[in-house]
């Protein structure tokens, strides 16, 4: 499609929001863009990170762009190198390639008078934009615990989602710290050579049974010869993805089938009965991130692996102790901690009058249908703050997103304006509508303590409602939301 358009946008990250925003823009005739990742190649954190066991926990034909099904998936759900090389490819297919900057890390974004934005790399290299879309992601700075010690331990420590490969772990005491997303996948990797595993486990989570199958070559021929096979395996599991919203809503049926679904699966895997009780969550199902795993359960069974019901209260030079006061003695401290959320002091954006966006986030961290924030004009998340919706793939959001992004930025160059803000008016009243709807759900409910919800109560991670809702309430985005200058 021949350039329709002259703004000149900044996509910071080539993950799969960044592909995402870079093919839109091409589609809808935009052609002077820049995708900037701090990485040698797309991917974003499939890119960045490789533990042990690294995988998607979303079924792969699922977890892909919906204009482009991968029939040659080679399991049901596939590891992080074949995850990133479908981004790479996409992103090649999309003709994305000319527009890549890699090696090159975004420090700064600073708003001008004129409405432009500086963007400053780590090198000290500056350019000017007419928009920005920040694809950066929220699976990237670590999140270490905050207890006495962690500098004092001698032997190799490290967060699992930078993992040091260098160091052998075969017949070594091993602690990891933390049992959620990470520590499912790394677990049973660390068990088989370990000499001795340690798992802390602060607080149980829902797991529920992966059943990853391998796809034979037959059926990869047929996914590719006969595309609309394909397409009734994503249609099916979209229906029972689509579950997930009744499994999250406080007092639906469907909640407590899949917590009877887990407390089955643990009775059957485990086999000591004082295990099976502590590693039954004491939260309702969707509270904390759901997970699934084939292996994590009888990965505990072992003989050289132990579970400890309790969190970390202090690392020494010689290893940890435990919340009750449990010395436990290491060679090597593995921190399967999860992330900082809501980073959005990553970099730094100064918008209108000299506001800083990590500032604003940290005092209140909200947005605009998940894309935009008043006083940032021009500025857009990929996936904002309540930008994600639990009950489809990762992929489907942001493609909405992106889209509703790219379709305001050709509005407002066929307005003849250079600039919108969304109206803090348009913004307390989206909010105050998605606040009277957080306590219908396990994870925005009062009584949760999870990473879903910050320090003072607010639930700014996912969208209070299914995806229907959402990209209806995305149609609905229009000019009249925002100021224009």
């Amino acid at each position: 499609m021949p350039s329709e358009h002259t703004l000149r946008i900044a996509i910071i990250g080539a993950g799969p929001a960044g592909i995402a925003a870079g093919k839109e823009l091409l589609d809808k005739g935009f052609s002077n863009f820049t995708v900037f990742d701090a990485l040698d190649a797309p991917g974003g954190t499939w890119r960045l990170h490789n533990y042990p066991g690294l995988a998607c926990d979303v079924w792969a034909h699922s977890y892909t762009f919906s204009y482009a099904p991968n029939p040659d998936w080679s399991e049901s759900f596939v590891g992080h190198a074949e995850i990133q090389a479908y981004l790479a490819r996409c992103a090649s297919d999309f003709g994305l390639d000319p527009h890549l900057k890699l090696n090159t890390r975004i420090n700064s974004a600073h708003y001008q008078p004129d409405g432009r934005w500086v963007l400053t790399t780590a090198s000290g290299e500056s350019d000017t934009f007419d928009a920005v879309v920040n694809a950066m992601g929220n699976q990237h700075t670590p999140l270490y615990p905050n207890v006495p010690g962690l500098d004092a331990f001698e032997g190799e420590s490290w967060h699992g989602t930078r993992w040091n490969h260098e160091v052998d772990l075969a017949g070594k005491r091993v602690v990891v710290v933390g049992s959620a997303a990470s520590a499912v996948q790394i677990v049973p990797n660390v068990a088989k050579v370990a000499g001795h595993l340690t798992v802390l486990q602060r607080s149980a989570n829902w797991i529920m049974p992966r059943r990853n199958k391998a796809y034979s070559a037959l059926q990869r021929k047929l996914f590719k010869r006969l595309p609309f096979l394909l397409t009734l395996l994503r249609k099916w599991q979209g229906l029972l993805m689509g579950q997930v919203e009744y499994a999250v809503t406080i007092g639906h049926k469907r909640q407590e089938q899949f917590e009877n679904m887990v407390k089955n699966f643990i009775r059957k895997a485990i086999d000591d009965p004082a295990l099976q009780e502590v590693l039954i969550p004491d939260t309702p199902y969707g509270c904390k991130r759901g997970l699934v795993s084939d292996d994590f359960y009888p990965a505990l069974n072992r003989d050289n692996v132990d579970l400890i019901a309790e969190g970390l209260k202090e690392v020494t030079a010689t290893g940890i102790v435990t919340a009750s006061g449990k010395t436990i003695d290491a060679d090597i401290i593995i921190y399967c901690t999860g992330y900082r959320i809501q980073d959005f002091d990553r970099i730094e954006v100064v918008g209108v009058d000299g506001k800083v966006m990590g500032d604003v986030m940290a005092q209140d961290p909200r947005s605009h249908k998940g894309i935009a924030v008043p006083d940032f004009p021009n500025y857009f998340f990929a996936v904002g703050p309540n930008g994600l919706v639990l009950n489809v793939s990762y992929f489907l959001t942001v493609e909405q997103n992106v889209g509703t992004i790219v379709r305001l930025l050709a509005e407002l160059q066929h307005s003849g304006k250079k600039t919108l803000n969304v109206k803090r008016e348009a913004f307390e009243q989206y909010n105050q509508w998605m606040a009277e709807r957080f306590a219908r759900f396990s994870w925005g409910a009062s009584t949760c303590n999870s990473y879903y919800r910050d320090a003072s109560g607010h639930a700014p991670f996912l969208f209070p409602g299914n995806f229907k809702e959402y990209q209806q309430l995305q149609k609905q985005s229009t000019l009249s939301d925002y100021e224009l200058a």
